[in-house]
């Protein structure tokens, strides 16, 4: 990670995203621009939780690791988008790890700063509580998903998710992770039927499993399948 002390730098970003109201003068002197290379990790899950992020340029991916020590990728995000929200309002230990995609350009302020000049500072308040907000409403949105949709459109959608241009057709770029069980049980399946379900994809030729990876031959395909995408 890399500190850039840009002043200019950072009221640009303030202006696109329009945040000068939410972080107002006070806060600034204290707020720091950071780049991250892609893969660098940004938090981790589990250590204490110091800085409050938002995420002005690049991709990140928020994951959490299972008891077999297996990675599950929840989502990805791309701005605008903030980190250490809940557990800034929780005071609780980081949640999920967060690690860049691409490179990655964020806003960033200590906590203590927070609490000092902004404890009840109504625009920054009413700001957090609608990311909040709408973090539990596509909470909200996933459990409903998984109740209603077949585990083809689950799949679909949690593949698209997964994947990055980027990457080209590789769905994620650490598959010797990729765990059947633990996909299973996060879009509310058995490993039989979803083992099933992607034999079905593959004689659609929509993905293609080789040697442990599952790669996408058909993105439009499994777009049509997935309709409105809630892992994004």
């Amino acid at each position: 990670m890399q500190e850039i002390h840009n002043e200019q730098q950072l009221m640009q970003y303030l202006k696109q995203y329009q945040l000068e109201e939410i972080f107002h003068e006070p806060l600034r002197t204290h707020m720091t621009l950071c780049h991250f290379e892609k893969c660098e990790l940004i938090c981790r899950e589990g250590e204490t939780s110091d800085y409050l992020y938002v995420l002005v340029e690049g991709k990140i991916k928020i994951f959490t690791t299972s008891a077999q020590d297996k990675t599950l990728v929840l989502c990805f995000k791309t701005p605008l988008e903030v980190v250490g929200d809940i557990e800034y309002v929780r005071e609780s230990d980081i949640v999920n790890t967060v690690q860049a995609v691409s490179p990655v350009v964020m806003l960033r302020i200590h906590y203590q700063w927070l609490a000092a000049l902004a404890s009840d500072y109504a625009p920054l308040l009413k700001f957090l509580l609608k990311i909040i907000s709408h973090k539990f409403y596509i909470d909200s949105n996933f459990s409903n998903f998984n109740l209603m949709y077949p585990v083809e459109v689950r799949l679909a959608s949690y593949l698209l998710s997964i994947s990055t241009e980027e990457a080209g057709s590789i769905v994620h770029e650490e598959l010797d992770a990729f765990n059947l069980t633990d996909i299973a049980n996060l879009i509310g399946t058995s490993y039989r039927h979803l083992n099933r379900v992607i034999q079905k994809l593959c004689a659609d030729g929509l993905i293609e499993r080789h040697q442990g990876l599952i790669m996408i031959k058909d993105r439009a395909g499994l777009r049509e399948i997935a309709g409105h995408n809630i892992y994004e």
